[in-house]
């Protein structure tokens, strides 16, 4: 396993934590995740080979936000 972690914009309450954390939970080979309101930040613990920051920006942005 490896853990990443990555800047998250647009989040300003707990759903928007809620809807990042399922969108970056439904990747396969995700194992745990955690998202920061406070420090606009997410942390993700995968299986790199089978996913990665690619595969987890998309995802923040299909959720609705950014991940420069």
């Amino acid at each position: 396993m490896q853990t990443l972690q990555f800047k998250v914009d647009g989040m300003d309450c707990e759903g928007c934590v809620k809807s990042v954390t399922r969108m970056l939970s439904g990747i396969a080979g995700v194992d745990k995740v955690e998202v920061s309101l406070a420090e606009g930040k997410a942390s993700v613990s995968f299986d790199p080979a089978r996913a990665g920051l690619a595969e987890f920006k998309r995802a923040v942005e299909r959720a609705g936000f950014k991940a420069p």
